[in-house]
C-alpha cells in the first residue's frame, strides 16, 4: 500500500529502492470494496430522515399552491400518493438501521434505495406531467421551478452514488419533458430541448462528486487498515517510504519541505541532511523522546537522539549508509529520552538520492520496542519453566502412573485404578499440552530446526498408521488405507512428518464414531506434488469456524473439544510444519458427512 504524500517541486530526487515494482500497490486499490460499499449506503440513508421530510413540507406546499387548479382531487390523489412513498421510505429507513449485518447486505439495501429513489423522482414527474399543462403562468412556473430545485437539491442527497441520482432527476424530468414538447406550444417546445442539457449537467455534477466521494472512502479504509495490528502498521510504514522513493522521481525539489506523514503517524519520523542534522521531524518523534521540534531541528541528531555510548555505533552506519546509499532496517539502539528514562529503538534509515546520485537527505524512523522486547523476554521464561520445571517432573508422574495401571506395583482396587487411569489421562493432556506450546514457539521465534530427508511417503504413511492404531483402538475406530498406497519419494522431516501424520489421525479417530474407518490416501495432485488425505466420519466443521480452523488455540467447540481431548494448537502446528517443508494444508468437506483433512508437498525431482 501506498500513501500520497507532499513532496518537493523544485528538484528532482528520487529514494534508494528498496522493493520491486510488483510490490508497489495504490493504497487506494487495497481497500475492502465490500466496507466502501457499506459506507455508501450508510451515506445514502443518513440522508434520507431530511430527504423524506423535505419531501412532505415541499409536497405540502405544492399541494396547496396547486389546489385551486381544475382537477383538486388529482392534487389530492399525488398527495396522497406522496405520504404513502414518505412512509414506505422511512419503514426502509427503518430496517435498514435494524440490519444486523449491513456490510454483507449492503447491496440489496442500495437496490430497494435505487427503487425507492425512482419512485420518489416519478412522483415528482408524475406532478409535472399531470399539473403544468392545465394551471395558470404563475402556477406552471412555479412548477418548472419547484423541480429544476428537486432534481438539483438531490445531487447531495444521491450523490455518493450517481446512478441513483441519475434514476431520481430522470423521473422526476422525462415525464415533465415529455408534456412541454408533445403539449406545450412553441416556447415550451424550445424548453424541452433544454431539459436533457439540464438533465447531463445535473448528473455530471452527481458523478464528479461521486469520485470524490469514491476516492474518500478508498482512502479512508485503506488508512484505516494502518491501525490494525504491529505488523500491519510496519508493513505499510514501509511500503509508504517505498511511495515516497517513487514519488521523488517524479517531481522537482525547490524550496519547499517534504511533509513525511501526517500528524497521526504513531512512528517516529525524521529528516535527516546527509551530515547527520535534523531538518524535520514529526508529533510522534517530540512525544517518544520528549523533546520539541524546535530543539532538534536544526541541531546534529546525536545530540539529542543518540548521545552517549550509541553515538559511535550510529555513526558508523550512518557513514556506511551515504557512502553505499542502500537502507539499514531493523538498527536496535539504546536511546535516552529528555527525562533520563532509556529505551530501545529500532530504527530504519532510508536515503533519498537525486539523479546525479547522490544523497540529499535520509529519512528515519523508529519506534520504541522497550516493551515488546520484555513480553518477549517474559515468554522466553515462561517456555523455559515449561520446558524444565514442568515437563521433566510431568513425565516422571506419567511414567510412575503407568507403572500402577500396569499392575507391576502390585494389585489395586478398581476405584484406584480409575482414579490413575483418570490421572494419567489428563497428565498425558497436560504433557502434550506443554509440548505443543513448546513447538508453537519455536516456530513462531524461528528456532525449530528441520532436518530434511529422502523419505518414501508410502512407507512413512504406513508407519504413521501402526503408531497410531492403538490410540484408534480406545475409541473403536480402525484405521486403514483406500487400497494401496502410492509410492513417491519427498524431501521432508522424518520426525516431524510423523507429528503431523499423528495429529490429523489421532483428531479423525477422536472425532468419528465408534465403529468408523478412518481412510488414508495418496494421489499425485499434478506433475510436482503429491497429496496425502485423511478422510473421517466426524460430524463436519461448523462453517463459522471454517476460516480459523488452523489458528492458534483454535477450538469449534470448547466443551465437546475437551471431552474428546486436544490442546487447540495442533492444526496450527502441523500447518507451520507443511509450510516449511515447502507444502501447504487444507480441508474439505466429505460427501455423506465427515472432512478431508490433506497436505501436499513437492516430489522429489
Amino acid at each position: 500500500m501506498q500513501a500520497q504524500i507532499p513532496l518537493p517541486m523544485n528538484s528532482p530526487i528520487t529514494a534508494a529502492p528498496q522493493v520491486s515494482a510488483a510490490d508497489k500497490i495504490d493504497l487506494r486499490q487495497s481497500a475492502d470494496p465490500r466496507g466502501i460499499l457499506a459506507d455508501r449506503v450508510r451515506q445514502l440513508y443518513s440522508q434520507m430522515p431530511m430527504a423524506i421530510i423535505s419531501t412532505l413540507v415541499v409536497s405540502a406546499l405544492a399541494a396547496y399552491e396547486l389546489r385551486e387548479g381544475r382537477y383538486p382531487e388529482i392534487v389530492w390523489f399525488w398527495g396522497g400518493l406522496v405520504v404513502l412513498l414518505s412512509i414506505a421510505r422511512a419503514f426502509l429507513y427503518w430496517g435498514y438501521r435494524k440490519s444486523k449485518d449491513r456490510i454483507a447486505e449492503a447491496g440489496q439495501w442500495l437496490r430497494w434505495l435505487g427503487i425507492s429513489a425512482l419512485a420518489a423522482g416519478a412522483t415528482w414527474g408524475f406532478a409535472g406531467a399531470v399539473f403544468f399543462p392545465s394551471h395558470a403562468d404563475e402556477q406552471q412556473v412555479f412548477l418548472a421551478f419547484l423541480l429544476s430545485m428537486l432534481v438539483a437539491g438531490g445531487i447531495p442527497v444521491y450523490a455518493v452514488s450517481w446512478v441513483i441520482y441519475a434514476i431520481y432527476a430522470a423521473g422526476a424530468l422525462f415525464p415533465f419533458t415529455y408534456v412541454l414538447a408533445a403539449f406545450g406550444n412553441k416556447l415550451f417546445a424550445e424548453v424541452a430541448l433544454f431539459v436533457p442539457v439540464f438533465y447531463l449537467i445535473n448528473v455530471s455534477i452527481a458523478y464528479r462528486l461521486n469520485r470524490v466521494f469514491d476516492s474518500g472512502y478508498r482512502l479512508q479504509h485503506a488508512y484505516g487498515k494502518l491501525t490494525e495490528d504491529y505488523t500491519a502498521l510496519n508493513q505499510r510504514l514501509e511500503q509508504q517510504l517505498v511511495e515516497l522513493e517513487q514519488a521523488r522521481r517524479q517531481v522537482e525539489a525547490s524550496g519547499r519541505k517534504l511533509a513525511l506523514f501526517s500528524e497521526r503517524s504513531p512512528i517516529a519520523v525524521f529528516e535527516f541532511a546527509p551530515e547527520g542534522r535534523v531538518l524535520t521531524v514529526n508529533p510522534a518523534a517530540e512525544t517518544l523522546f520528549g523533546f520539541s521540534s524546535r530543539e532538534m531541528v536544526g541541531r546534529p541528531g546525536t545530540e539529542t537522539l543518540f548521545p552517549g555510548e550509541v553515538t559511535g555505533e550510529f555513526n558508523e552506519r550512518w557513514r556506511n549508509l551515504i557512502q553505499s546509499r542502500e537502507a539499514v532496517f531493523g538498527l536496535r539502539l539504546t536511546n535516552t529520552r529528555r527525562d533520563g528514562a532509556e529505551i530501545i529503538c529500532e530504527w530504519n534509515l532510508t536515503p533519498l538520492i537525486n539523479p546525479e546520485n547522490r544523497v540529499i537527505s535520509v529519512i528515519v524512523q523508529g519506534r520504541d520496542i522497550t516493551q515488546q522486547l520484555e513480553a518477549e523476554r517474559m515468554k522466553q521464561e515462561f517456555t523455559s519453566t515449561l520446558s524444565h520445571e514442568l515437563r521433566t517432573p510431568l513425565t516422571s508422574i506419567i511414567g510412575s502412573l503407568q507403572l500402577i495401571n500396569s499392575g507391576v506395583m502390585g494389585e489395586i482396587d478398581k476405584d484406584t485404578l480409575e482414579l490413575t487411569a483418570i490421572a494419567e489421562r489428563n497428565g498425558q493432556r497436560l504433557l502434550d499440552l506443554i509440548n505443543d506450546i513448546l513447538d508453537a514457539e519455536k516456530i513462531e521465534s524461528s528456532k525449530l530446526n528441520l532436518f530434511l530427508e529422502d523419505l518414501d511417503l508410502g512407507e512413512l504413511v504406513n508407519e504413521s498408521l501402526a503408531l497410531n492404531r492403538g490410540f484408534a483402538d480406545r475409541f473403536k475406530v480402525r484405521l486403514a488405507t483406500a487400497g494401496e498406497l502410492l509410492q513417491v519419494g519427498v524431501s521432508a522431516d522424518r520426525k516431524r512428518l510423523l507429528q503431523v501424520m499423528t495429529n490429523l489421525l489421532s483428531n479423525a479417530a477422536k472425532f468419528s464414531p465408534q465403529g468408523a474407518v478412518v481412510e488414508v490416501t495418496i494421489e499425485n495432485v499434478d506433475g510436482s506434488n503429491v497429496r496425502v488425505s485423511v478422510h473421517d466420519c466426524g460430524p463436519g466443521i461448523p462453517e463459522g469456524f471454517r476460516d480459523r480452523i488452523f489458528g492458534r488455540f483454535a477450538q469449534a467447540d470448547m466443551s465437546y473439544t475437551r471431552q474428546k481431548g486436544g490442546t487447540g494448537l495442533g492444526l496450527s502446528i502441523c500447518k507451520r510444519l507443511i509450510e516449511m517443508m515447502g507444502g501447504r494444508i487444507g480441508f474439505s468437506a466429505r460427501e455423506g458427512g465427515g472432512t478431508i483433512f490433506w497436505f501436499e508437498l513437492p516430489k522429489q525431482a
